[in-house]
């Protein structure tokens, strides 16, 4: 939860610097954020899986 937490915070940073980033250094953050969250789904997948098929 709080991992959730930090990461919108960051997204509330990431949001405010938008309006004064260049385009590219926006889509490079949107780019990573992105990456991030596909990875924490994909952890949350296979943990999820484990603990099914465990039981």
């Amino acid at each position: 939860m709080l991992f959730l937490v930090a990461a919108l915070m960051l997204l509330g940073v990431v949001l405010g610097t938008v309006a004064h980033a260049p385009l590219d250094v926006t889509a490079g953050l949107a780019a990573v954020i992105a990456v991030w969250l596909a990875v924490f789904a994909l952890r949350e997948r296979i943990a999820r899986r484990r603990r099914t098929s465990a039981n």
